[in-house]
């Protein structure tokens, strides 16, 4: 159930306190030997709040002394793109990662101006110097916990491919970062002050957004006069957004281009807590409720890795709705891409994007969650496009040629702009047709709580643990536990029906689990697969 207040603007007993944050992170001392303190990479890094003594200025200094470690095992003696996003505990961890990868004669390639990066900025970055160089590989960080609470920090790792690391890698690195932890002798530091100058400056944005070109139409979208409005929610994208309005010819109006640490401009997520999640109707409701007021709004989280698409005819649309029309838009309209360039989805993402696939006869690529699944594919350009339904998607630039290895929510929000200019029509109005075409699609994700235990526990399922045959009236036909497209684990089970499907998993960051379920019948339908999920599920955690 949704709390009380969600959607509603955030009032001042909302606001974190950012001094006691950021005091918190040089104050308290992780204990390496509690779980809760250590460190930890899901599938977008290590996340945690100073708060709780999880992100901490000794995690960022021993994670960093691992990822040089790691580098240098493998190879890597590149220059190291690094980026930072709005959240409050960004900046410290930004110079102590800098402090500890000079004194490790590192070479730092930082903001020309110590502005914020959004993410894609920063594979797109990796991705071109590796293109263009002979021999030394750069690989890249990025200090962010993309959508996450205010209070919160994150550090998460690129290497040289510009995508997100492989488990291999972030396995290795916070084994060895919680060995630093526990022993930090071995971590080479020095002060800022005393290597600021050492370090490269870039201009990340307009490499980034001069290029558009060569991944967007933005001459279509010019020539049919679209309106956009574009609102960063507080995040890193707010300067690319001025950068495009103002040098790619095109009419785009920043919506809220405030930056605020508390993010108090913003509405509460469904929970209740400030979250820069451009998928949540929610988060989003101040510009759901001005969608009458531009041809095409967007939103994105606070590293621009996600999108969030607004139409005046059907307002936030449902991530997985906007990533089957994407699909269906790009395949028609990318010459330049081979007739071998698949899709790939995760197992999570709506069967509506099976059937797009099939009607467009391309090869689709299921693969579980977390995009480092889609690099290979989208590196060697063999996958066209990779989309999860958390609103995170990239796709290949104009010629077939890799655009960036993790999510671009600046590109795809820009690709809604250049669907309405080129067809005439919104991105909701093609979902609409699709629906009349191949039936309706409900579907929805939520959580249930789970301890460290039961986590672990479904992580490691197994079809024999589901003793049901059943869901909501329908024979279950399959139980996956791993990816039809790769093979490789879920960390969680899919059970599947004639007519619907549930899959759960841990989250790799709070005390849930998460149920994502769709059924192609009708709302109680889904209603009935998400109470049974639960029960199927609790009943497999319990043994």
């Amino acid at each position: 159930m949704a709390h009380e207040r969600a959607g509603k603007p955030a009032q001042e007993s909302d606001l974190i306190d950012v001094d006691a944050v950021l005091s918190a992170y040089h104050d308290i001392t992780p204990d390496p030997s509690n779980p809760d303190q250590m460190v930890v990479f899901g599938t977008s890094g290590h996340r945690g709040s100073s708060l709780d003594g999880a992100f901490n200025d000794a995690h960022i200094a021993a994670t960093t002394q691992a990822i040089v470690e790691y580098r240098a095992s493998q190879g890597i003696d590149g220059p190291l793109f690094i980026g930072k996003d709005t959240h409050a505990l960004s900046m410290p961890a930004w110079t102590t990662a800098i402090e500890v990868l000079r004194a490790n004669d590192v070479e730092v390639v930082a903001e020309h101006d110590d502005e914020w990066t959004p993410t894609p900025a920063v594979s797109r970055a990796i991705i071109v110097h590796n293109r263009l160089s002979e021999g030394r590989q750069a690989d890249g960080i990025v200090v962010t916990p993309s959508h996450n609470p205010p209070r919160d920090g994150g550090f998460k790792y690129n290497p040289p491919h510009g995508g997100p690391a492989d488990t291999d890698a972030t396995g290795w690195i916070a084994d060895r970062a919680n060995e630093l932890l526990a022993d930090p002798s071995a971590i080479r530091r020095k002060p800022y002050a005393q290597v600021r100058d050492e370090v490269s400056r870039y201009d990340y944005r307009s490499a980034y957004c001069d290029d558009l070109r060569n991944v967007i139409d933005l001459d279509a979208i010019d020539e049919a006069g679209v309106h956009i409005g574009a609102d960063p929610l507080g995040g890193a994208s707010v300067q690319y957004w001025e950068y495009i309005a103002d040098h790619l010819g095109i009419d785009l109006t920043v919506v809220n281009p405030e930056v605020d640490p508390t993010w108090r401009f913003m509405t509460l997520d469904t929970d209740g807590k400030i979250r820069m999640d451009c998928s949540s109707p929610s988060a989003m409701a101040s510009l759901i409720a001005n969608k009458d007021a531009y041809d095409i709004a967007t939103g994105n989280d606070a590293d621009s890795d996600r999108h969030g698409i607004v139409t005046p005819d059907a307002g936030l649309m449902n991530p997985n709705a906007y990533l089957a029309v994407a699909i269906g838009y790009l395949f028609a309209h990318r010459p330049g891409w081979g007739l071998g360039a698949g899709i790939g989805k995760t197992l999570v993402s709506s069967s509506l994007i099976d059937k797009v696939a099939a009607d467009l006869g391309r090869r689709l690529v299921e693969v579980p969650v977390g995009f480092k699944w889609f690099v290979p594919g989208l590196t060697r350009g063999n996958l066209g496009f990779g989309g999860e339904e958390s609103a995170g998607a990239s796709f290949l630039d104009l010629d077939g040629h890799t655009w960036t290895t993790d999510k671009d929510g600046i590109l795809l929000a820009l690709l809604a702009s250049e669907i309405r200019a080129v067809t005439g029509r919104s991105p909701s109005e093609h979902y609409a047709d699709l629906e009349n075409r191949f039936g309706k699609s409900y579907y929805a994700r939520i959580d249930a709580d789970a301890n460290r235990e039961q986590k672990a526990r479904l992580k490691a399922l197994s079809p024999d643990d589901v003793s049901a045959d059943a869901i909501a009236g329908e024979r279950i036909e399959q139980i996956l536990t791993t990816a039809p497209g790769n093979g490789a684990p879920i960390g969680g089970i899919k059970v599947i029906t004639e007519n619907a499907w549930f899959a759960a998993r841990p989250s790799g960051t709070e005390n849930k689990y998460k149920i994502y379920a769709e059924s192609l019948r009708d709302a109680a339908h889904l209603a009935a697969v998400q109470t049974e999920a639960r029960e199927i599920v609790d009943k497999a955690l319990q043994g």
